[in-house]
């Protein structure tokens, strides 16, 4: 019941966002006595890590609950209602295999892998019903209003006051404002859907990159790769990349392209992608750096009046830079570089 009143509460924010959500707010004694009155799906479940719990993304679709409670609070507010609403605690138990620690920074978790009731959600409903769109604009949202948080001005009376955050109020991750020499941006192109689309059919959580293509701004050195798909490419999504047939025939194994793309990376680098899927896509071939920083989280334009990257850059006058990469790969590779020297150069501190 608390938490309801809390500044930085996102459960109201996921309720605004999804079409198909209900929230139950109450204390707790109350809230157990409307649950053994509500009608539940047959086939729930409740979001709650315990030794029970089942990996959401390690289920078949046929084995996926319909319908799923996610407790929104404190760990202690989280294991007190599971004591005291015996129903709630009686249900299947799922958790989550966070991909990157939790972006909550506002608040303080019990540890790096712990996420926010949006988070959470977020990824429950990746891993349950991978097709779903606008998950990654929701996660933008949020990490908007995290930065926006971290950089108010604090009043002079208030306990704690981080004026070297504040100057950043775009939120242009430390590794670009620094040194471009260590900053790696990447893009990679997935394994095509039944349709020829991008997602594949085994879901989000288990996707591949079939291209691969990045640049370390401040040298110009490059890496492309080629990575053997899981499943034939169709023409019409050959066609979408921009790319032949033949160009796989020298495409390199999984495990061939993680040594390659591994030995490339310098310690101390920081790999950037535009959009958290495709930061996602690397973690799949067990290959994601430490360091890594998604740019669609960055306040760079802050009216959202630009729908697109490309058509942003053109409105600032922004070149991007010639690349000897083929197909849409090279271009879209081309844009985010071109973003990535944009931050570095506006968001240095004035001489």
């Amino acid at each position: 019941m608390r938490e309801r009143f809390h500044a930085f509460n996102t459960a109201r924010i996921v309720r605004k966002a999804l079409t198909n959500a209900t929230l139950w707010v109450d204390h707790n004694l109350a809230l157990a006595k409307r649950l053994d009155t509500m009608s539940l799906h047959e086939n729930v479940g409740v979001l709650y890590p315990s030794s029970e719990s089942r990996l959401l993304s390690d289920l078949a679709p046929a084995d996926r609950p319909k319908q799923l409670v996610i407790i929104d609070g404190t760990w202690h507010h989280a294991k007190t209602l599971m004591r005291d609403i015996p129903r709630l605690s009686a249900l299947p138990h799922y958790q989550l295999r966070p991909s990157q620690p939790g972006r909550y920074r506002i608040r303080r978790e019990p540890n790096d892998r712990a996420l926010s009731t949006l988070e959470a959600t977020a990824a429950a409903i990746s891993d349950l019903e991978p097709d779903t769109a606008g998950l990654d604009q929701l996660v933008s949202a949020f990490d908007a209003m995290v930065q926006t948080q971290l950089d108010h001005p604090k009043a002079d009376y208030g306990w704690r006051e981080n004026r070297r955050r504040s100057k950043n109020a775009m939120g242009i991750p430390r590794a670009i404002l620094q040194d471009l020499p260590s900053v790696v941006v990447a893009y990679g192109e997935s394994e095509p859907g039944k349709a020829g689309c991008k997602r594949s059919p085994r879901g989000n959580e288990n996707r591949q990159p079939v291209y691969w293509v990045a640049e370390r701004v401040g040298t110009g050195e490059s890496f492309r790769k080629l990575i053997r798909p899981r499943i034939d490419l169709p023409d019409d999504f050959l066609h979408h990349l921009g790319m032949a047939r033949q160009a796989w025939d020298s495409a390199l194994p999984a495990a061939g392209f993680a040594k390659a793309w591994s030995d490339f990376l310098q310690p101390g680098d920081t790999v950037v992608t535009y959009h958290a899927s495709t930061m996602r896509l690397i973690q799949n071939m067990n290959a994601l750096p430490k360091q890594n920083a998604i740019l669609k989280s960055v306040k760079f334009d802050p009216t959202g009046e630009h729908k697109t990257l490309d058509s942003f850059l053109q409105a600032k006058g922004i070149p991007a830079p010639d690349l000897n990469h083929p197909g849409r790969a090279g271009q879209r590779l081309a844009n985010a570089i071109a973003l990535v020297r944009y931050l570095n150069r506006i968001g240095k501190p004035s001489e």
